[in-house]
């Protein structure tokens, strides 16, 4: 398992501990949108646990609200926003 399937696990497994998700990693797709009917479903008080959880766990400061809209669509999304703010 490459560096980025590692860290999309562990985003996975944070989401499920942190929110008490129902779902199992595999049952997770890193496309999966996080937010909406067509996703997991997350709302606004999910949003906030979320951020001080990625925050937490792997060190993304999400400076704005833009921002952590752009950050939090999908298991992707939050591995790439977290893998770019490690470079730099």
């Amino acid at each position: 398992m490459d560096d980025t399937q590692t860290l999309k696990l562990e985003i996975k497994q944070a989401l499920i501990e942190e929110l008490m998700l129902p779902q199992s990693a595999d049952e997770i797709a890193d496309e999966t949108p996080l937010f909406g009917q067509d996703g997991l479903g997350l709302d606004s008080v999910d949003a906030l646990q979320l951020t001080v959880a990625i925050e937490k766990r792997f060190g993304l400061k999400l400076a704005d609200a833009e921002a952590a809209r752009k950050a939090m669509g999908s298991v992707n999304d939050l591995a790439a926003a977290i893998e770019e703010s490690r470079l730099g």
